[in-house]
């Protein structure tokens, strides 16, 4: 096989080529920006921002049933676990509930960190307000700032969560059980009561 030696115009025609070819390859990321500039969640978690405090990975863990139900219910309670991050030099005391549940009150440290899993005072909703796979309003409030975030519901399905997943509270199942031995107790005795007065009393005879 016989190679025949380049001309200029050849070398141009080739160089044009390369080009075309290269510019073709970078095309994708000059127009569209890349992925990995774009800031994301890496876990299950959410992230948002609200004046001085940062939530990141906040999730809840709930089974989703309530009581002795066999189905999903969205008054099942729930775990929030994740971590708030405290940008400011001051303690901040953060409020978080869900539409029907009472408010949880933690405090995170100044230029600190407080991690949900680990805190002191563990943020339990009675009734999480949708069930595993859904996503819930959680109204935050830090510093004189209030703010509604969305955030997931999982279940057990992943063994990291499974842990802090909160059994259905037991006080109705003892309440209907006090409420029962009381009724019980109470009807035993008016039954005893009335009896004992409907038993006329023997006068002796003189």
């Amino acid at each position: 096989m016989r190679f025949t030696a380049s001309t200029p115009a050849t070398r141009v025609a080739l160089a044009a080529a390369l080009g075309l070819g290269l510019l073709s390859a970078t095309g994708c990321e000059y127009i569209n920006p890349q992925q990995t500039s774009i800031q994301y969640s890496a876990s299950d978690g959410i992230r948002a921002d609200i004046g001085s405090l940062q939530l990141r990975n906040v999730l809840i863990a709930s089974t989703g049933k309530s009581g002795s139900s066999a189905t999903a219910s969205p008054d099942a309670p729930g775990r929030m676990i994740g971590t708030l991050f405290n940008t400011s030099a001051e303690d901040l005391t953060v409020s978080l509930s869900t539409p029907s549940s009472s408010p949880v009150t933690v405090t995170v440290p100044k230029n600190g960190e407080l991690r949900l899993e680990t805190a002191p005072t563990p943020v339990d909703f009675t009734h999480v307000g949708g069930v595993p796979g859904s996503l819930v309003d959680v109204t935050v409030k830090a510093g004189g700032t209030s703010q509604s975030v969305k955030v997931p519901v999982l279940d057990g399905t992943l063994q990291d969560y499974r842990k802090y997943l909160p059994t259905p509270s037991s006080s109705a199942t003892s309440s209907a059980s006090g409420s029962a031995s009381a009724s019980s107790s109470s009807s035993a005795s008016g039954s005893a009561s009335g009896s004992a007065s409907a038993t006329p009393s023997a006068t002796p005879s003189k």
